[in-house]
């Protein structure tokens, strides 16, 4: 059976749009268009769809007012479409379960490249583990290290769809002396900024996108900007990272396989890394690379993640030591760097 899907969109071109496209695909089926938050709901509870495509700015009610709302009543996956980086991270924080980057319609090639991000994104979210986001954000309590953390230690953690939430729920753990952070969350230019600035906000330890030759300290977390490849390096003065653009892989800029893969050879057994949700299979071999050069290794169970691709086959293949609840994460974490 077809994935039925409900896009939600103020344009009609884009709603066209996307009817059009989508009439390709042979097991994703737009069952129907809402141009505004009241025909969404109307249509969702009569047509009961697999995923909702929402658009954010709509007249009336947006869209992530709508995701908050509705959520407790019905669990749905949502996907956010839109320009605005804070937008985007505020939807995910509803409840939503990936957000994309809308496209120009004018833009043809911009609308194909985008759909069939977007196919991809719609076959993993109708198997999501949906969670309405609760009423009043939970406090987390900051762990803490006695002294100095080990010298040499690294943490690296990779994420996907439904990401910039479980890192943020690791993250937010760590306390301000804990060992120098590396990122990769596979996220568009542009947002990846947003999202270090919202890192930076929350944290106990600063946060930054990655600049080419960025020096590592305790205290410090390095986000991959988008379509540059995040890796980890060494000279006498201690790590730092490069951040250069390149081919996507597996299919992704920046890449968890190559962030993984250069702390494996720079680090060897002075990293601790963290695979969290996401679709997919990236950073599974590169997580696998650092459990074999004597990395601590650490995979997200199903239970608690949005979509269990990268940690199951990180799992799958052998390249985590202990796979843990997310809220227990950082715990584990800050166990192998005292």
């Amino acid at each position: 059976m077809p994935i039925r899907v409900l896009t939600v969109d103020d344009s009609i071109l884009f709603r066209t749009i996307i009817k059009k496209e989508f009439a390709k695909y042979n097991d994703i089926e737009i069952i129907d268009t809402a141009a505004n938050a009241v025909e969404a709901e109307q249509k969702i509870m009569s047509l009961n769809p697999d995923v909702v495509t929402m658009d954010v700015e709509m007249p009336g009610m947006n869209g992530i007012d709508f995701i908050r709302s509705f959520l407790p009543k019905k669990r749905v996956p949502f996907i956010v479409i839109t320009s605005s980086p804070t937008r985007a991270f505020d939807a995910i924080s509803a409840g939503a379960v990936e957000f994309m980057k809308k496209p120009l319609v004018q833009n043809s090639a911009d609308m194909d490249a985008f759909c069939g991000r977007l196919a991809s994104v719609i076959r993993f979210s109708s198997k999501a583990n949906i969670r309405s986001a609760p009423a009043r954000p939970v406090s987390a309590p900051t762990l803490s290290i006695t002294g100095s953390p080990a010298a040499n230690k690294i943490i690296a953690l990779g994420a996907s769809t439904g990401g910039t939430e479980a890192l943020i729920e690791v993250v937010k753990r760590l306390p301000k002396n804990s060992p120098p952070v590396v990122i990769v969350q596979h996220m568009p230019a542009g947002f990846t900024k947003m999202y270090a600035e919202r890192l930076n906000r929350i944290c106990q330890m600063d946060a930054k996108e990655a600049e080419n030759g960025d020096r590592l300290r305790p205290g410090l977390i390095i986000l991959g900007a988008g379509e540059f490849h995040l890796r980890l390096a060494k000279d006498a003065r201690g790590y730092y990272v490069t951040s250069k653009p390149g081919e996507k892989v597996s299919g992704h800029c920046p890449s968890v396989d190559v962030l993984f893969e250069s702390v494996a050879e720079v680090a060897g057994n002075h990293a601790v890394g963290a695979i969290l949700t996401g679709m997919g299979a990236d950073g599974a071999e590169g997580l696998l690379k650092m459990r074999k050069a004597g990395a601590y290794t650490i995979g997200q169970n199903e239970a608690t993640c949005v979509v269990y691709g990268m940690p199951g086959v990180a799992f799958k293949i052998g390249a985590v030591m202990k796979q843990l609840p997310l809220e227990k994460i950082a715990e584990e974490i800050i166990s192998k760097v005292r």
